[in-house]
């Protein structure tokens, strides 16, 4: 039996949390044992005393580091206590935890390194982003594709499995940023990882409130492909494969 930590990064998600951790527990089976790992970021409701009471294990941030800085936390703790994979998914309930299972076969097979959860790899009639955002998932799309020599259609996609190489790799240069999802993908693919999209289906946030609104959004969008040209013209930290 493979042990997976699940990293859901959380800030002020009681609404969702506690249905988020019951639904990733009723997943583990005689292949793999979930360990729901809920990172609140400095929450101002009760999330953590949700997450604790549903069955997860939570660290407590002093202070709010955001998205990036609550992720790098779970890799850090899912590194030091021996999981074989490591799942990022998101507290507010859209990712539905019934595709884990499809997310960590690949890595099973040594077919990736990393898998991304993708609600654009494969035609459906299911919920996809709303118009906002999906300016800026396709501007990413083609921004990464030219980066990387690989189509990767959903690049803000917060649900991935990782296996140990890339896990180790993760909790040192993982991101430390407010959106980290689509920089990663250019950072691991420079680093010569090797990525695959699986389809997932996702659903729309289940209650609260998303930190991104359309103001924020165009803020989002500029720090972000800032933050990819800037790792586009660093040499890689990893030795590539021969």
């Amino acid at each position: 039996m493979k042990k997976v930590c699940v990293i859901i990064p959380c800030y002020n998600e009681v609404e969702n949390i506690s249905d988020t951790v019951k639904d990733i527990l009723t997943q583990s089976s005689d292949r793999f044992m979930f360990f729901p790992l809920v990172v609140n970021d400095c929450s101002i409701d009760d999330t953590a005393k949700a997450a604790s009471g549903a069955g997860g294990t939570v660290l407590d941030l002093p202070c709010n580091l955001g998205v990036g800085g609550a992720v790098q936390t779970g890799f850090k703790y899912a590194l030091r206590n021996g999981f074989d994979y490591a799942v990022k998914f998101d507290g507010d309930g859209q990712h539905k935890a019934q595709y884990i299972v499809t997310l960590l076969e690949p890595l099973e097979n040594k077919s990736a390194d990393m898998v991304i959860g993708s609600r654009f790899c494969q035609e459906h009639d299911g919920f996809k982003s709303t118009p906002t955002r999906m300016v800026g998932i396709k501007l990413f799309r083609c921004l990464n594709s030219f980066l990387t020599g690989q189509t990767v259609t959903d690049n803000t996609s917060g649900f991935r499995a990782y296996n140990r190489e890339a896990l180790e790799f993760a909790a040192i240069h993982y991101p430390a940023f407010d959106y980290p999802e689509p920089e990663e993908v250019v950072l691991m693919s420079r680093n010569d990882f090797r990525l695959l999209e699986q389809f997932v289906e996702m659903q729309p946030r289940l209650g609260g409130q998303s930190t991104i609104n359309p103001m924020k959004s165009v803020y989002f969008m500029l720090k972000v492909v800032f933050a990819i040209l800037m790792v586009a013209i660093r040499k890689p930290v990893r030795k590539v494969r021969s």
